[in-house]
């Protein structure tokens, strides 16, 4: 009897990232705007999610007012 060898079955979508836990947003049209205004500004141009990472750690470095 001849020898099987399995071949691994393809994953959908692109290849893991990282380790982190994948969340979903919905953002409405005038924030979508503002975050592609903001990677057009930046030199390395990030993508969608990248600028939405950076933005937040931003945000979460600066001191809440008050």
């Amino acid at each position: 009897m001849k020898r099987q060898t399995m071949v691994p079955k393809k994953k959908r979508g692109p290849p893991a990232t990282g380790k982190g836990t994948q969340i979903q947003v919905r953002l409405q049209p005038d924030d979508l705007t503002a975050v592609d205004a903001w990677r057009d500004k930046q030199g390395d141009s990030p993508t969608r999610p990248e600028a939405i990472r950076t933005l937040l750690r931003q945000a979460l470095k600066t001191k809440p007012k008050g």
